[in-house]
């Protein structure tokens, strides 16, 4: 089936963001940088390296799992589904959502990510206050915000992430958002090999360890962010530490900005794929 025009005209824009993200070039201070954290690793173990990276994938995996079975992600799903049915009143399941026009969608998408950007910018200006049980807790918090994230924009365009595909998919989704610029076009072409690998997208059948030493540079940045507000938290008008907040504020819009930018991305071009009927 032929787009229209318009779902042509975001084809086109996706196709431009997929340029930008094959044609970066790292500079020198981000290679040295991917050079010293392998090497810095390169003197653990295989081993402890191993259990370290597959503790910290059976972390996000349970922890998508609990963010699915939540009332509150539960309660999310209705409203999606209430908010189609403005535009389309006989919707009654997800896959129904993928009737409605494409600026339909990206209506409601967006008010779910307006709504997590704007948890990420609490959260932030909170950590960012300097209080231990706060600053601790902001790393746990941002994986929640933005794995959310990722979940209601798949469900937006029609997708249940509660098979074993989606579910993965979604996890590769977050794990591809959140890498270094210079990494993202591989990680790109693996989620759209993934969807012409697994047929029936139901099982997955593939590579299903996400975590690396290369994914870690975004939890590093976040303990360094967390070192930068400890150090500024004392310095306040008024009793209101306000550089710390905004640094923290600041680096987590900036963070779930970057993930719903790219779940955004991947989804919308499920739908349309799917929609024209080729391949991705």
């Amino acid at each position: 089936m032929a787009l229209k025009e318009r779902e042509q005209a975001v084809l086109e824009e996706i196709r431009e963001w997929e340029q930008k993200i094959f044609s970066y070039e790292p500079n020198d201070i981000e290679r040295s940088y991917e050079k010293y954290l392998e090497h810095a690793f390169s003197l653990l173990s295989e081993e402890v390296q191993a259990q370290f990276f597959t503790a910290l994938d059976s972390w996000l995996f349970h922890l998508h799992a609990l963010i699915q079975g939540s009332h509150l992600q539960i309660d999310a799903k209705e409203r999606i589904l209430t908010a189609g049915r403005i535009f389309q009143p006989e919707i009654q399941t997800l896959e129904d959502m993928n009737v409605l026009q494409i600026d339909q969608l990206q209506y409601i998408a967006k008010q779910q990510i307006a709504r997590h950007r704007m948890y990420s910018l609490v959260q932030g200006g909170a950590a960012g206050t300097g209080g231990a049980v706060m600053l601790g807790s902001d790393i746990p918090a941002m994986a929640v915000i933005n794995l959310r994230s990722v979940q209601l924009i798949a469900m937006t365009y029609g997708v249940e992430v509660n098979t074993p595909f989606e579910m993965m998919s979604s996890l590769k989704v977050f794990h591809a958002s959140t890498l270094p610029p210079r990494m993202q076009s591989r990680a790109w072409e693996d989620l759209l090999n993934d969807l012409e690998r697994n047929e029936d997208l139901y099982f997955y059948e593939g590579k299903d360890d996400l975590t690396d030493v290369t994914w870690l540079e975004q939890p590093i940045k976040q303990l360094l962010k967390a070192i930068t507000i400890f150090m500024l938290r004392k310095k306040s008008i008024q009793g209101v530490p306000f550089i710390s907040m905004a640094i923290g504020a600041g680096a987590n819009y900036q963070l779930t900005r970057k993930v719903t930018d790219f779940a955004h991305k991947y989804y919308q071009l499920r739908y349309l794929a799917n929609k024209k009927g080729e391949e991705y």
